[in-house]
């Protein structure tokens, strides 16, 4: 076991899966020779071959469709687009192909390939470069969508969608790339998909987020904790599809929910949990949901990004809200 950060424990487990299985390959812009835009794959070509990690042209569609030919013939692509907001060319290939071959084929041909792409806020990134859509991912039939949120679960998650038979969107939050470490152990163990974490037990209200928003809300229920808040802590992991059933038995419990993401307010994924739980937990709801997110704008440049991204003051202002409820 060793200490790592999210990029070293995703450039393990690609290695790790390349050694273990040689139908994985990896293929993107500048993945080989550069080991990748935050040096995620580096030392892999040299390690594995030009035959097995690829670069590619420019071209965020190519990447994509030729992954998906890849998969449909027997190989395990994992191919990277170098920011999500890089991403929207590929959603034809994603939705028309990609989510639709096993259907379209009666079961005749699998998809199995996981896109990486590095999202949301938090580097002082350029235009295009901090994106959070990973609902507008969620809402195709067909795709997997998982977002780590620490080293550890970044190794296991990426494991089991590289394995997964299906195509996998593999969202990683850039700003954890390098910020927090942990102990990894490359055993070749993968977590489970579809399966969300409790990351901290608590019985007055839930706090349901994903991804690198999982910092500011474990600090929120740290500071909960100090007023005599008990608040538990789900990570989902996946999102699609998302474990229901940890986070209804969670309100059920509770009684009250708040909802964090990066990503804006309207149509984003918390208002599908919430609408969940509207309908399936409405009588043990004490409180009004929740939700706690990016506003409804792009991404502002560097001096107001701090201001859009969601903060534990706002979560726990959420949270007293909630509270206020008899």
């Amino acid at each position: 076991m060793a200490e790592m950060t999210m990029i070293e424990a995703i450039r393990t487990a690609l290695a790790r899966a390349l050694e273990d299985d040689d139908d994985v390959i990896v293929m993107g812009e500048d993945v080989a020779i550069d080991g990748g835009v935050f040096r995620a794959t580096d030392g892999l070509v040299q390690r594995f071959g030009a035959a097995r990690v690829r670069d590619t042209p420019l071209s965020e569609t190519a990447i994509a469709g030729v992954a998906i030919g890849a998969a449909a013939h027997g190989l395990r692509p994992v191919a990277e687009i170098q920011f999500m907001g890089f991403l929207y060319p590929a959603i034809d290939q994603l939705a028309n192909h990609a989510a639709r071959l096993r259907n379209r084929t009666r079961g005749r041909l699998g998809c199995p390939m996981v896109l990486r792409a590095p999202f949301g806020g938090g580097i002082k990134a350029p235009e295009h470069h901090s994106e959070s859509t990973e609902a507008m991912l969620a809402h195709i039939p067909g795709l997997r969508v998982v977002i780590p949120s620490a080293p550890a679960k970044a190794y296991g998650l990426l494991l089991a969608a590289i394995r997964d038979p299906d195509p996998v969107v593999f969202l990683e939050p850039k700003r954890l790339y390098r910020s927090v470490s942990e102990d990894v152990a490359d055993d070749g163990a993968a977590l489970a998909l579809d399966t969300a974490f409790v990351l901290r037990e608590g019985s007055d209200v839930t706090l349901v987020t994903w991804g690198a928003m999982v910092t500011e809300t474990l600090q929120a229920a740290t500071s909960l904790a100090a007023e005599g808040l008990s608040a538990e802590v789900i990570d989902l992991g996946t999102l699609k599809p998302y474990d229901r059933a940890a986070i209804r038995a969670s309100v059920a419990r509770t009684g009250r929910c708040v909802i964090v993401h990066e990503a804006p307010l309207t149509a984003g994924f918390g208002a599908e949990i919430a609408a969940d739980l509207a309908e399936h937990r409405l009588t043990s709801l004490l409180a009004p949901i929740r939700r706690v997110a990016g506003y409804d704008t792009v991404m502002p440049y560097l001096r107001l990004e701090a201001h859009y991204m969601p903060s534990t003051a706002r979560i726990l202002d959420a949270v007293r809200s909630v509270m206020e409820f008899a």
